[in-house]
């Protein structure tokens, strides 16, 4: 179900908003990595989810706060490309946000932060934003056509789509939803 207005400045994320009800449901805590300013965080703390946005950008994560004030929302500042580590403890977020933000050597860390039965939802750019004219072009921050489930080995693909938004600014994007084992049966 949607809640929010997407394409709006600053709404969260439409694939965020076609599986928030997953996201709520599973409880815990939510983890939003290189959140930015937050909107995707601001948008599930609003709902009552418990979340943790990581970001590197002290101005951003400054406005987030402020934003938020209130709401069950932490941002911690964390350089997690130079870190190559996600500072918190094995199994401890239920689902796990990226968008926008791609940076190889950190799949297995978010595996590793991910709780057994969580979800991750990951968005971000493809090779094919080249030829839009906007958004990133070097190659380590666009995925390759089929590569983002690729990334995640260990988790179960629910949901995998790659395709370019319409609009006056479209973004060419794959965005997978995986889940993690919930352990031995």
């Amino acid at each position: 179900m949607a809640r929010g207005v997407t394409g709006a400045p600053g709404a969260p994320a439409a694939f965020l908003q076609r599986h928030v009800d997953d996201i709520l449901g599973a409880g815990g805590i939510a983890l939003d990595l290189a959140c930015g300013r937050g909107r995707n965080a601001r948008f599930l703390a609003r709902l009552g989810q418990r979340v943790l946005a990581i970001d590197r950008n002290p101005e951003s994560l400054g406005e987030l706060a402020a934003a938020s004030a209130g709401l069950p929302l932490q941002a911690v500042r964390s350089d997690i490309e130079r870190e190559h580590g996600i500072p918190l403890k094995t199994g401890s977020c239920k689902t796990i946000l990226v968008f926008h933000f791609l940076f190889r050597p950190l799949s297995a860390e978010i595996t590793r932060v991910l709780a057994p039965g969580g979800s991750l939802f990951y968005e971000t750019f493809t090779t094919d934003q080249r030829a839009l004219g906007h958004g990133p072009r070097r190659a380590a921050f666009l995925l390759r056509p089929g590569e983002l489930a690729t990334l995640f080995p260990e988790l179960r693909t629910l949901a995998f789509e790659e395709g370019t938004t319409d609009g006056p600014r479209p973004r060419a994007t794959a965005r997978l939803w995986a889940r993690k084992s919930a352990g031995p049966t």
